[in-house]
This record gives C-alpha cells, structure tokens and sequence, in this order.
C-alpha cells in the first residue's frame, strides 16, 4: 500500500495543496530579484517550446507504462504550468490561482451529473458516453456564449485554430487559402518554390541576422507542409518515419563501431562509411519486414 493510500481524502488534499504551494514559492523566488538568472530571463515564447517537449515526454512515459518516470514527467509539465502563472502574475494578467479557480468552474460547470445547481437541475448520466455527449454538448454551448462576445470573423482562415500543431496548422492554412483559388496548381510549382525559400534561407545565413533566419526557415517548412499536401502526404506521420529510420540506422553505426565513443573519435569519411553501411542493412530489415 503506497503512502497516498493510507491517508484519507481530506489530509491527502491537504498534503497535495501544500505541496502545490511549497512549489508555486519555489518558484516565485526562482524569478524573484535575487533568484536565478536563467529562470528570470525567459518569456512565455522561451519557455512554450519546453511546454510541447515535456507534454510528449509524458506521452512517452505512458506509452512504456514506465510509472515512475511518468510521476518525474508529471511534475516538468506542472513546472511549465507554474512557470506560466508566476510570469502572468507579475504581468498582472493573472496568477495560479486564477488558472485553479477557471478549471474548478469548468470541471462543475461540465459535470451537472455530479454537481447540480440550484438554476440548473441535475442531470442523470447513465454511461461515460452519456457524460460525453453531455460535455461535448456543454463545451458547444460555452464557445457560442463565446462567439457572440466576439466581433465575427474576418478572415476565411480565423476557422483554422492557432493551438494545433504547426504542422497541421500550416497544412489547413493552405488547404483554407485553397478554396477560394490561391494555391499552387501542382506540386510542381512547390518545388521552384523551395529553391526560391532556399535561396532566401542562404542569403539570411550569411547575414547572420538570427530572426530573419528564423522567419526565412519559417518559410521553408511552411512552403513543404504545402508540398505534403499536394502530395497527400501526412506530414506527422512522414517525420515520425524517418525519425524511427534514423534510430536504427545510428544505432546500427553504434553497434558496427562498439559504441559512441569511438563514433566520436572516427573522421568524417569513416562516419559517412558507416553511415553507408547502415542505410544498406536497415534497408534489407525493411524490406524482409
């Protein structure tokens, strides 16, 4: 029996909102004058890109079932939630508690099956696709509460939400923009422009301007989730192809040499031979598979 479970409900809340506390401070002093120099120069856009890092990382925990990573994945995502809330705070947008208070109102607003209200009578869920249905139908209802105090949109792309991934998001910015006939008429045209965008990125490379090498390298994967559309290609699925591809080709490098150490201390002719090497026998493993 693990130490949660010998401890009744109200002490483990308890214990767990101390917790949250003794974190939140540790924090909060981390970006205080005085704290560390690293954690008070990073922005919400510095510290977004860990967001997406550790939110896989937990993924990857679960998928391995491996519990006491995921219990360390856990506690790097809260740290990017905290992170967030300390900044917000000192902004004066808002602070952890607001972000605890809006997901309590949620969470009851969602279940009136478990929380009824004196205005909203109590509904009865007779299985979790009842309960489904229920909060899809909710959430439905809060977004066009929310619409409506909103100015309507202006632009056919303001369908395509912002928080999707990068990859899926240029991927329907495209398709959108297509319908009303700005698009490329074929692949064709895509890969006279991925010279242009590569031409561009060079040029920006030389000048050693960092932001507009970002934006130039912008333009390129955006100019190839085009491509992959035109191809019906899943962008996702292709990278995650290759990556797994390139896995086992180093590893194969690894195994060849005896391991990274000597991969390190090889030049870069022995490195692209065994990199030869590598294609040749993982190709064979595909192919027998």
């Amino acid at each position: 029996m693990d130490s949660i479970s010998r401890i009744d409900g109200e002490d483990a809340q308890a214990l767990a909102a101390a917790a949250l506390q003794r974190a939140a401070a540790i924090m909060a002093k981390l970006r205080a004058p005085g704290g560390c120099p690293w954690d008070r120069e990073q922005t919400f856009d510095t510290i977004k890109r860990h967001t997406l890092e550790e939110t896989y990382e937990v993924f990857d925990a679960i998928e391995r079932r491996a519990w006491p990573d995921l219990k360390d994945e856990l506690g790097d995502l809260l740290l990017q939630v905290l992170f967030y809330a300390q900044m917000a705070s000192e902004a004066g947008y808002f602070d952890l508690r607001d972000v605890a208070e809006n997901l309590s109102a949620k969470l009851i607003r969602r279940h009136p099956h478990v929380f009824p209200e004196k205005d909203r009578p109590a509904t009865i869920a007779a299985d979790s696709s009842a309960v489904l249905r229920n909060w899809e139908r909710i959430k439905l209802q809060e977004k066009e509460s929310a619409k409506q105090s909103k100015p309507a949109p202006s632009s056919l792309l303001d369908d395509v939400p912002r928080s999707m991934p990068a990859t899926l998001e240029a991927a329907k910015l495209g398709s959108k923009a297509a319908k009303v006939g700005f698009d490329w008429p074929s692949a064709d045209g895509l890969f006279d422009k991925l010279a242009e965008e590569t031409i561009e990125l060079r040029a920006e490379i030389n000048r050693a301007d960092a932001d507009k090498i970002e934006a130039e390298f912008g333009d390129l994967l955006f100019t190839m989730m085009n491509l992959a559309r035109h191809l019906k290609v899943d962008a996702e699925s292709a990278l995650r192809r290759t990556n797994a591809k390139f896995r086992a080709r180093f590893s194969s490098m690894e195994r060849v040499s005896g391991g990274a150490a000597q991969l390190q201390a090889m030049s870069a002719e022995d490195l692209e031979r065994l990199w030869s090497e590598a294609k040749i026998e993982t190709e064979i493993v595909e192919t027998k598979d």
